[in-house]
């Protein structure tokens, strides 16, 4: 299964992607940290998961959001963000997300639902 990151944080996204590596069947394809790099990285490469921070430069992940459901075959999209607050979740829910984490309570949760997407129980 192939995953892509999109976090404006090098950290973060050195975090996420050391989290998944452990996980089998799992091909982290790309990171970008602007809305730009990720809305062209995700049209070239197809993930099959897109891990979104909200707030990143050129945009939000919300925009990268709208821009990849528009896609016959739309990867599931797990929005992680600093910014967990009710009128964020509603938005990126009616935009396509799949599921919304807060990174400072939350974070491991990326681990779970990657690894049960992987396994076939998760969607």
């Amino acid at each position: 299964m192939k995953v892509f990151v999109a976090d404006d944080s090098s950290e973060i996204r050195k975090r996420i992607i050391a989290m998944l590596s452990d996980l089998e069947n799992i091909e982290m394809i790309g990171e970008a940290e602007n809305v730009q790099d990720a809305i062209k990285s995700i049209h070239a490469f197809g993930p099959d998961v897109v891990i979104l921070d909200i707030r990143m430069p050129g945009g939000s992940g919300i925009d990268v959001l709208k821009k990849i459901e528009k896609r016959n075959e739309a990867p599931v999209v797990i929005i992680l963000t600093n910014y967990p607050h009710s009128q964020y979740r509603k938005k990126c829910m009616e935009a396509g997300a799949d599921f919304f984490f807060d990174k400072s309570g939350e974070f491991e949760k990326i681990v779970d639902v990657v690894s049960g997407i992987s396994e076939g129980g998760v969607s």
